[in-house]
């Protein structure tokens, strides 16, 4: 197990990046054009960040991002 000492100043800024990048990956889950065999990787890569967030974030802030919707 690793861990890592931030100030409240870079958990924001921590927080920020991983909602911008959640965020945009929510808006492409709606998009058809994007293949299955990328939205599968997108899914995976939205898993990681959302594990990220959930352990520097309020409960509250978590509940908007997760997907009870499979696309």
């Amino acid at each position: 197990m690793l861990g890592i000492l931030v100030s409240d100043r870079e958990q924001k800024e921590i927080e920020y990046l991983l909602k911008r990048e959640m965020d945009e990956l929510l808006y492409d889950f709606k998009d058809e054009r994007i293949e299955p065999i990328v939205k599968r990787a997108m899914e995976e890569r939205y898993k990681i960040l959302f594990t990220l967030f959930s352990k520097i974030a309020s409960s509250e802030a978590c509940m908007k991002y997760v997907r009870t919707k499979r696309y």
